[in-house]
């Protein structure tokens, strides 16, 4: 991807307000942001649909263009990356979402399209109870599944426990952001965010200098829910970001789990109501957790190896299915859009494909439109 392409994304999402949706409109139906910028004076006739208002807006890109600028300059000498959808590393759980950021910033070593991606999300006033699930949670999932990537926002409570967890359990883990990668809030979690830049990192849709406004927490909950296969809340008042989070997931068709709470515990209302209302389903431990998600464990994957079991045996598979089984060896559970990618499939004729996989036993549909290959 260009620097100039970049260039104009970052101004892009400064022009529409970061209203994601209007960006990502934009994007797709041109192709590139780049070209957006290009027909930004007659833009009502390059795209259907577009209301005077926005009309008006893609005229006067000048402050846009100024900022967009110092973000790159600033980018350059932190080391900062930049991802679009066009990019391989961008979050490809998000970019499935219909409101998916047009521009992520990223500092950190962890790649985000781990085999499995999980958000531990809860209340900023947890319990000695809402801490020890946590911990307890982090550690049995770590013996079960080695290579998961932890999700949080950073924040006080059961995000801050989820990060502290991950990492000294040997986890990657990613705080997702309300602010620029300027800024670290709370400033007592900076120690915790540099060890994290290292062993994970920070993604935020903002640029620097961003003010730090209340609404951008609630955006940010929906790139916490949107790059994960499943959102965890640990513990939650009757009402408080982390059922945010779980809202939003839900809208994505992502897996939601809560943990129980004792009957009139303010700190476990939310999830208690949560697995009432079938708005997440109970888990107890992270046994339960992996067996609802129909993830492979270490101790599945092991016994496979001692077995001989070869996933390129599978019989009577046509040349377009074994690229399915092949891609989905060489990185297992894959989303939709992920192997159309790497298969160069079209979705609708991979979508057939699947379908006759799952009838051969070969494949397994899970939460959030992932496929798992069976051993």
């Amino acid at each position: 991807m260009s620097d100039d392409e970049v260039f104009y994304a970052m101004a892009l999402s400064r022009m529409t307000g970061f209203n994601s949706q209007t960006a990502l409109h934009l994007y797709h139906e041109l192709g590139s942001a780049s070209r957006v910028y290009a027909e930004r004076t007659r833009i009502a006739d390059a795209v259907d649909g577009c209301s005077p208002r926005l009309v008006e807006s893609m005229q006067d890109w000048d402050e846009a263009l100024m900022r967009a600028e110092a973000e790159m300059d600033y980018i350059s000498r932190h080391g900062i990356k930049v991802l679009t959808p066009a990019a391989e590393e961008y979050p490809a759980r998000l970019r499935e979402t219909p409101d998916a950021p047009l521009v992520v910033y990223y500092l950190g070593t962890a790649d985000l399209n781990q085999q499995y991606v999980v958000a531990i999300v809860g209340t900023r006033r947890c319990t000695t109870y809402g801490q020890d699930l946590t911990r307890r949670f982090i550690a049995e999932l770590k013996e079960m599944c080695p290579q998961v990537l932890i999700v949080s926002g950073l924040a006080y409570g059961i995000d801050i426990c989820a990060h502290h967890n991950a990492l000294e359990r040997g986890y990657e883990t990613v705080g997702v952001m309300a602010h620029g990668l300027d800024t670290i809030y709370p400033r007592s979690h900076r120690d915790t965010a540099a060890k994290m830049v290292g062993h994970g990192g920070l993604l935020t849709e903002y640029m620097s200098a961003s003010t730090v406004d209340k609404s951008n927490f609630v955006r940010r909950n929906r790139i916490v829910a949107g790059m994960s296969d499943a959102t965890i809340v640990v513990e939650s008042a009757a009402k408080g970001g982390g059922l945010i989070t779980a809202s939003i997931a839900q809208s994505y068709d992502r897996a939601v789990f809560a943990f129980p709470g004792a009957v009139g515990a303010k700190a476990s209302e939310g999830c208690n109501n949560l697995i009432r209302d079938n708005g997440a389903a109970l888990i107890s431990t992270a046994t339960d957790f992996v067996q609802a998600m129909g993830w492979q464990t270490l101790a599945e994957l092991q016994h496979a190896k001692a077995t001989g079991i070869e996933r390129t045996l599978f019989p009577d598979l046509t040349a377009e299915e074994r690229l399915i089984v092949d891609a989905l060896t060489a990185v297992n559970d894959q989303q939709l859009n992920t192997l159309s990618v790497k298969t160069n499939t079209p979705i609708g004729q991979l979508t057939a494909l699947l379908f006759q996989l799952e009838m051969k036993g070969v494949v397994k549909a899970l939460a959030g439109g992932t496929y798992h290959l069976m051993n």
